[in-house]
């Protein structure tokens, strides 16, 4: 018996991937660290953009690497685990992470800012093209 999906119907072309990107952000399930995502609404005949802004307190530029791999935003942070000191108390542990954002087509990374220990990625979506292209019937005898 074959289970039913959103993308079952025969309708649907080429929704496989999309379908599989789905289930594997259903399956994740790590929150570090926090993020936001926001609309920022465009001026007058401006587009809107996405931000999306994570927590990323104790991050320094060089620990921090944002990517676009494909149709996904990708941001990593590694942090050194210091050993030149001795603590007494250790709340703050020094981790790496690594959070991804699946983009829709079309969606592009305008760019990065690092202040007070948030991240900010901005993206757009440029209106595409609208175009109507005509095929040709062939008519085999």
């Amino acid at each position: 018996m074959s289970r039913m999906t959103p993308f079952s119907s025969p309708l649907l072309l080429g929704f496989d991937a999309m379908e599989k990107t789905l289930e594997r952000l259903a399956k994740s399930g790590d929150s570090y660290p926090p993020y936001n995502i926001e609309r920022i609404r465009g001026a007058e005949g401006k587009p809107e953009t996405l931000r999306i802004t994570l927590a990323v307190a104790g991050f320094c530029e060089e620990n921090l690497e944002v990517t676009t791999e494909e149709n996904q935003l990708v941001v990593r942070g590694r942090q050194s685990d210091a050993t030149e000191h001795e603590f007494l108390h250790r709340g703050i542990a020094a981790r790496q992470f690594q959070r991804t954002f699946v983009l829709a087509d079309g969606m592009r990374v305008i760019g990065a800012e690092l202040k007070n220990g948030l991240l900010s990625v901005d993206l757009d979506r440029p209106e595409p093209e609208r175009f109507v292209r005509k095929i040709n019937i062939s008519v085999k005898d």
